[in-house]
Protein backbone atom coordinates (compact mmCIF):
# COMPACT_ATOMS: atom_id res chain seq x y z
CA UNK A 1 0.00 0.00 0.00
CA UNK A 2 1.17 3.53 -0.75
CA UNK A 3 1.40 5.93 2.19
CA UNK A 4 1.66 9.70 2.31
CA UNK A 5 1.58 12.52 4.84
CA UNK A 6 -1.24 15.07 4.62
CA UNK A 7 -0.24 18.47 5.99
CA UNK A 8 -2.02 21.75 6.56
CA UNK A 9 -0.88 25.26 7.48
CA UNK A 10 -2.59 26.45 10.65
CA UNK A 11 -2.32 28.49 13.84
CA UNK A 12 -2.71 31.60 11.69
CA UNK A 13 -5.14 33.54 13.90
CA UNK A 14 -3.81 36.72 15.50
CA UNK A 15 -5.34 38.36 18.55
CA UNK A 16 -9.01 39.02 17.81
CA UNK A 17 -8.63 37.97 14.16
CA UNK A 18 -9.60 34.34 13.61
CA UNK A 19 -8.40 32.42 10.54
CA UNK A 20 -9.20 28.88 9.52
CA UNK A 21 -10.99 26.04 11.26
CA UNK A 22 -7.99 24.34 12.84
CA UNK A 23 -9.77 22.18 15.41
CA UNK A 24 -11.95 20.41 12.84
CA UNK A 25 -9.34 20.19 10.06
CA UNK A 26 -6.96 18.48 12.50
CA UNK A 27 -9.30 15.48 12.36
CA UNK A 28 -8.35 14.84 8.73
CA UNK A 29 -4.62 15.65 8.43
CA UNK A 30 -1.53 13.92 9.78
CA UNK A 31 0.84 16.91 10.14
CA UNK A 32 0.26 20.54 11.14
CA UNK A 33 2.49 23.44 10.08
CA UNK A 34 2.02 25.95 12.89
CA UNK A 35 2.71 29.66 12.36
CA UNK A 36 5.35 30.96 14.74
CA UNK A 37 4.31 34.60 15.16
CA UNK A 38 6.27 36.25 12.36
CA UNK A 39 3.92 36.03 9.35
CA UNK A 40 0.88 34.99 11.42
CA UNK A 41 -0.07 33.59 14.80
CA UNK A 42 0.66 34.74 18.32
CA UNK A 43 1.81 33.01 21.52
CA UNK A 44 -1.69 32.05 22.68
CA UNK A 45 -2.65 30.72 19.24
CA UNK A 46 0.60 28.73 19.08
CA UNK A 47 -0.09 27.10 22.44
CA UNK A 48 -3.71 26.28 21.61
CA UNK A 49 -2.82 24.81 18.22
CA UNK A 50 0.03 22.73 19.61
CA UNK A 51 -2.27 21.39 22.33
CA UNK A 52 -4.95 20.44 19.79
CA UNK A 53 -2.40 18.71 17.55
CA UNK A 54 -1.09 16.64 20.46
CA UNK A 55 -4.62 15.66 21.51
CA UNK A 56 -5.43 14.48 17.98
CA UNK A 57 -2.12 12.69 17.38
CA UNK A 58 -1.06 15.03 14.58
CA UNK A 59 2.62 15.72 13.88
CA UNK A 60 3.73 19.21 14.97
CA UNK A 61 5.70 21.35 12.55
CA UNK A 62 7.25 24.79 12.89
CA UNK A 63 6.16 27.06 10.03
CA UNK A 64 8.67 29.95 10.03
CA UNK A 65 8.16 32.89 7.71
CA UNK A 66 9.32 36.43 7.07
CA UNK A 67 8.54 39.02 9.76
CA UNK A 68 5.66 40.49 7.77
CA UNK A 69 2.25 40.28 9.42
CA UNK A 70 0.74 42.85 7.05
CA UNK A 71 1.75 40.88 3.97
CA UNK A 72 1.13 37.48 5.60
CA UNK A 73 4.71 36.51 4.77
CA UNK A 74 3.97 36.38 1.06
CA UNK A 75 6.21 39.30 0.04
CA UNK A 76 9.86 38.76 -0.79
CA UNK A 77 12.33 40.31 1.64
CA UNK A 78 15.99 41.04 0.94
CA UNK A 79 17.63 39.22 3.85
CA UNK A 80 21.13 37.80 4.02
CA UNK A 81 21.49 34.02 4.46
CA UNK A 82 22.67 34.65 8.05
CA UNK A 83 19.53 36.69 8.79
CA UNK A 84 17.41 33.89 7.34
CA UNK A 85 19.25 31.38 9.53
CA UNK A 86 18.57 33.50 12.62
CA UNK A 87 14.86 34.01 11.98
CA UNK A 88 14.36 30.28 11.37
CA UNK A 89 16.21 29.28 14.55
CA UNK A 90 14.22 31.87 16.52
CA UNK A 91 10.84 30.63 15.31
CA UNK A 92 11.64 26.93 15.69
CA UNK A 93 12.72 27.69 19.26
CA UNK A 94 9.45 29.46 20.03
CA UNK A 95 7.29 26.60 18.80
CA UNK A 96 9.53 23.97 20.40
CA UNK A 97 8.99 25.67 23.74
CA UNK A 98 5.23 25.38 23.45
CA UNK A 99 5.44 21.79 22.20
CA UNK A 100 7.65 20.78 25.11
CA UNK A 101 5.47 22.58 27.67
CA UNK A 102 2.41 20.66 26.44
CA UNK A 103 4.18 17.30 26.58
CA UNK A 104 4.90 17.00 22.85
CA UNK A 105 7.74 17.69 20.44
CA UNK A 106 8.34 19.19 17.04
CA UNK A 107 8.41 16.68 14.16
CA UNK A 108 9.23 18.89 11.17
CA UNK A 109 9.97 22.36 9.82
CA UNK A 110 8.32 23.87 6.75
CA UNK A 111 9.11 27.43 5.65
CA UNK A 112 6.14 29.64 4.80
CA UNK A 113 5.13 31.73 1.83
CA UNK A 114 7.78 33.88 0.18
CA UNK A 115 10.52 32.27 2.27
CA UNK A 116 9.44 28.83 1.02
CA UNK A 117 9.31 30.00 -2.59
CA UNK A 118 12.71 31.71 -2.41
CA UNK A 119 14.28 28.65 -0.80
CA UNK A 120 12.91 26.47 -3.60
CA UNK A 121 15.19 28.15 -6.16
CA UNK A 122 17.89 29.99 -4.17
CA UNK A 123 20.66 27.70 -2.93
CA UNK A 124 22.03 30.22 -0.40
CA UNK A 125 18.64 30.73 1.25
CA UNK A 126 17.89 27.00 1.21
CA UNK A 127 21.27 26.17 2.77
CA UNK A 128 20.69 28.74 5.53
CA UNK A 129 17.31 27.20 6.36
CA UNK A 130 18.65 23.65 6.28
CA UNK A 131 21.57 24.64 8.53
CA UNK A 132 19.18 26.27 11.00
CA UNK A 133 17.04 23.15 11.17
CA UNK A 134 20.06 20.87 11.49
CA UNK A 135 21.67 22.96 14.24
CA UNK A 136 18.48 23.07 16.33
CA UNK A 137 17.74 19.35 15.97
CA UNK A 138 19.18 17.09 13.29
CA UNK A 139 16.26 14.69 13.79
CA UNK A 140 13.73 17.18 12.44
CA UNK A 141 12.22 16.49 9.00
CA UNK A 142 12.63 19.35 6.53
CA UNK A 143 9.60 19.92 4.28
CA UNK A 144 10.22 21.54 0.90
CA UNK A 145 8.86 21.74 -2.62
CA UNK A 146 9.45 18.39 -4.33
CA UNK A 147 12.85 18.33 -6.05
CA UNK A 148 13.69 21.88 -4.98
CA UNK A 149 16.92 23.49 -3.79
CA UNK A 150 15.58 23.25 -0.23
CA UNK A 151 15.25 19.46 -0.46
CA UNK A 152 18.77 19.25 -1.94
CA UNK A 153 20.18 21.40 0.87
CA UNK A 154 18.55 19.23 3.52
CA UNK A 155 19.80 16.02 1.95
CA UNK A 156 23.31 17.45 1.70
CA UNK A 157 23.38 17.95 5.48
CA UNK A 158 21.92 14.51 6.15
CA UNK A 159 18.50 15.73 7.28
CA UNK A 160 15.38 13.68 6.67
CA UNK A 161 13.41 15.49 3.99
CA UNK A 162 9.81 15.37 2.80
CA UNK A 163 9.13 16.26 -0.82
CA UNK A 164 5.94 18.30 -0.77
CA UNK A 165 3.28 18.43 -3.47
CA UNK A 166 0.19 20.59 -3.66
CA UNK A 167 -3.35 19.38 -4.18
CA UNK A 168 -4.80 22.67 -5.37
CA UNK A 169 -1.98 24.19 -7.44
CA UNK A 170 -0.96 23.81 -11.06
CA UNK A 171 2.61 23.03 -12.09
CA UNK A 172 5.06 24.37 -14.67
CA UNK A 173 7.13 22.23 -17.07
CA UNK A 174 10.14 22.42 -14.69
CA UNK A 175 8.18 21.11 -11.69
CA UNK A 176 7.73 24.49 -9.99
CA UNK A 177 4.34 25.85 -8.96
CA UNK A 178 2.50 28.26 -11.23
CA UNK A 179 2.75 31.77 -9.78
CA UNK A 180 -0.28 32.91 -7.80
CA UNK A 181 -0.31 35.97 -10.07
CA UNK A 182 -1.42 33.65 -12.87
CA UNK A 183 -5.22 33.11 -12.85
CA UNK A 184 -4.57 29.44 -13.67
CA UNK A 185 -2.48 28.88 -10.51
CA UNK A 186 -5.26 27.35 -8.41
CA UNK A 187 -7.29 24.20 -9.05
CA UNK A 188 -10.83 24.92 -7.91
CA UNK A 189 -12.45 21.57 -8.76
CA UNK A 190 -12.10 18.98 -5.98
CA UNK A 191 -12.14 15.95 -8.27
CA UNK A 192 -9.41 17.41 -10.47
CA UNK A 193 -7.27 18.23 -7.43
CA UNK A 194 -7.63 14.76 -5.95
CA UNK A 195 -6.94 13.03 -9.28
CA UNK A 196 -3.72 15.05 -9.58
CA UNK A 197 -2.64 14.07 -6.07
CA UNK A 198 -3.37 10.36 -6.52
CA UNK A 199 -1.32 10.28 -9.73
CA UNK A 200 1.58 12.09 -8.03
CA UNK A 201 1.61 9.59 -5.15
CA UNK A 202 1.07 6.41 -7.16
CA UNK A 203 2.81 7.18 -10.46
CA UNK A 204 5.29 9.90 -9.49
CA UNK A 205 3.98 12.11 -12.30
CA UNK A 206 2.11 15.39 -12.64
CA UNK A 207 0.76 16.97 -15.82
CA UNK A 208 1.99 20.54 -16.19
CA UNK A 209 -0.21 23.46 -17.15
CA UNK A 210 1.06 22.99 -20.69
CA UNK A 211 0.37 19.26 -20.94
CA UNK A 212 3.86 17.93 -20.20
CA UNK A 213 4.32 14.93 -17.89
CA UNK A 214 6.74 15.91 -15.12
CA UNK A 215 8.39 13.43 -12.73
CA UNK A 216 7.68 14.29 -9.10
CA UNK A 217 8.11 12.67 -5.68
CA UNK A 218 5.25 13.00 -3.20
CA UNK A 219 6.10 12.38 0.46
CA UNK A 220 3.63 14.92 1.85
CA UNK A 221 0.59 16.69 0.42
CA UNK A 222 -0.29 20.26 1.38
CA UNK A 223 -3.87 21.39 1.73
CA UNK A 224 -4.70 24.97 2.65
CA UNK A 225 -6.69 25.55 5.83
CA UNK A 226 -7.82 29.14 5.27
CA UNK A 227 -10.13 28.80 2.26
CA UNK A 228 -13.92 29.02 2.39
CA UNK A 229 -14.26 25.28 1.72
CA UNK A 230 -11.10 24.10 3.49
CA UNK A 231 -12.81 21.74 5.94
CA UNK A 232 -14.99 20.21 3.22
CA UNK A 233 -11.93 19.62 1.03
CA UNK A 234 -9.91 18.15 3.92
CA UNK A 235 -12.67 15.57 4.46
CA UNK A 236 -12.98 14.89 0.73
CA UNK A 237 -9.29 14.35 0.04
CA UNK A 238 -8.71 12.17 3.10
CA UNK A 239 -11.54 9.82 2.11
CA UNK A 240 -10.53 9.81 -1.58
CA UNK A 241 -6.92 8.93 -0.79
CA UNK A 242 -7.93 6.00 1.38
CA UNK A 243 -10.38 4.74 -1.26
CA UNK A 244 -7.46 4.85 -3.72
CA UNK A 245 -5.42 2.57 -1.45
CA UNK A 246 -3.24 5.37 -0.08
CA UNK A 247 -2.70 5.38 3.68
CA UNK A 248 -2.44 8.78 5.42
CA UNK A 249 0.36 8.75 8.00
CA UNK A 250 2.32 11.56 9.61
CA UNK A 251 5.69 12.35 8.08
CA UNK A 252 7.68 10.55 10.79
CA UNK A 253 5.86 7.32 9.96
CA UNK A 254 6.23 7.78 6.21
CA UNK A 255 10.01 7.99 6.73
CA UNK A 256 10.17 5.09 9.17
Amino acid sequence: MHKVDLNCDMGESFGAYVMGNDEDILNFVSSANIACGFHAGDPSTMRKTVKLAIEKGVGIGAHPGFHDLTGFGRRNMDLTPREVYDLVVYQIGALSGFASSEGGSVQHVKPHGALYNMASVNSQISEAIAEAVYKVDSNFILFGLAGSELIKAGEKLGLKTANEVFSDRTYQDNGTLTSRRDPRALIEDQETAVAQVIRMVKDGKVTSLFGKDVSIKADTICIHGDGAHALQFAKYISVALQHAGISIEKAGSVHA
